[in-house]
């Protein structure tokens, strides 16, 4: 029995398989779809994953990774008042197209005892990282005051 394009084109959606897979196991037994479906599990031939929904995954994951990043917030602030608040993407998309500028502010904000810290959306903080912007702003804080 001769396979049909159109047989092989319906066991390649059902079974996400390529084109010679499909005809091999239609005219394995002779068009009979569910031999060629159960042939080709048997088989492991059987992709369960599509490629769309592989970068559907993927899109969806950077989109919650971005989303997170919008609502963590990048705050430096002085006795008074908060200077800056901005989210941490944009501070991430800063860092990597002006990074000069960027470590210059740092430097600048740490010499003025600007505090400088990161919060997480819910409410809390991230410790290890504000722990070391805090060592940074006392040290160069007591070095400051030796120098005055």
């Amino acid at each position: 029995m001769k396979v049909t394009l159109e047989e092989i084109d319906l066991l390649r959606k059902r079974a996400n398989v390529s084109y010679e897979d499909a005809k091999e196991a239609l005219a394995k037994f002779e068009g009979d779809m569910v031999e060629a479906l159960v042939y080709l599990e048997k088989e492991n031939k059987i992709n369960h994953k599509k490629k769309c929904e592989s970068k559907s995954q993927f899109i969806s994951k950077v989109k919650s990774i971005i989303k997170k990043g919008n609502r963590t917030k990048f705050i430096i602030k002085n006795d008074e008042s908060v200077v800056l608040n901005i989210p941490i993407t944009i501070v991430i998309l800063l860092t990597i197209f002006t990074t000069p500028f960027v470590i210059i502010g740092l430097i600048a904000a740490i010499l003025t005892k600007h505090k400088i810290s990161i919060e997480k959306p819910e409410g809390g903080s991230v410790e290890k990282v504000n722990k070391v912007f805090d060592k940074m702003t006392s040290t160069v804080n007591d070095i400051t005051s030796e120098c005055d």
